[in-house]
């Protein structure tokens, strides 16, 4: 039902080692080192930032790719300043669980156990609100009735109320180049990780909880996973993709 993962090569600038962005004060990407796997992290604030989903142009057609959307904004003045894949979807890019996009909501809230990664509960929705974004359990985010201006559901949660999911094992084989997003208490802090080699979802977890210290973090997508970081140099190519987050100025 879902579509495959595919492998797709990031399209990585010339520079090594620790990058810091310095176009956008809100927005900031690095390199980093954690427990022997390489990520790069990419750090918003959400009180400065325009962060927005995106995934059909005004014709209804799916964006599909980073260059689609820049280029719907460039007529507008407006930049992508970064960006990433933001949740699962179907082989004709619908997404498979909760979908709002300014407001307008395409597909209904998931809250029960399927197949694949966004099926091993607790899963959760990524919530986009006026000056903040929060990563929320399903069930958690059901029954508070929360409204989000923009939302897209995934799964498994990474970090739930500071712990990793309880299906997480030490020990585990099995590792993909893996996408995701954190978020502070308060809402401000939005951290999203793409990893630089194949890590377990118990390393990944891991890297949010111990390193980024966040309470809360989702697992996007596995090997599909892609990142728009113009200021690093990277801008990755490949497939199309369904559901993007990007910041935009």
């Amino acid at each position: 039902m879902l579509r495959a993962a595919l492998w797709v090569l990031p399209v990585v600038g010339p520079a090594i080692g620790p990058v810091h962005a310095a176009d956008s004060a809100a927005v900031s990407c690095d390199d980093l080192t954690f427990d022997g796997n390489r990520y790069t992290v990419c750090e918003v604030d959400a009180t400065r930032a325009q962060l927005k989903l995106f995934l059909r142009d005004d014709n209804g057609q799916v964006y599909g790719h980073f260059s689609s959307i820049e280029a719907a904004l460039e007529p507008e003045g407006k930049e992508l300043v970064f960006a990433t894949n933001a949740g699962m979807y179907h082989a004709n890019r619908d997404p498979v669980g909760l979908y709002i996009e300014d407001g307008k909501q395409e597909m209904r809230l998931i809250p029960n156990a399927g197949p694949g990664n966004f099926g091993l509960l607790p899963n959760g929705v990524f919530c986009l609100r006026q000056g903040r974004a929060d990563v929320f359990e399903t069930l958690a985010f059901r029954d508070a009735g929360t409204t989000c201006t923009s939302a897209t559901q995934s799964g498994p949660m990474l970090v739930i109320d500071g712990e990793l999911h309880p299906r997480f094992l030490p020990n585990s084989t099995s590792a993909y180049i893996r996408n995701g997003v954190g978020t502070s208490a308060d809402g401000s802090r939005v951290v999203f990780a793409i990893s630089r080699n194949a890590v377990t979802f118990h390393q990944f977890g891991s890297l949010f909880r111990d390193h980024l210290k966040l309470p809360s973090a989702l697992y996007f997508d596995g090997n599909i996973s892609r990142l728009h970081a113009p200021q690093i140099g990277r801008s990755d190519a490949g497939f199309m993709m369904g559901p993007v987050v990007g910041v935009v100025e």
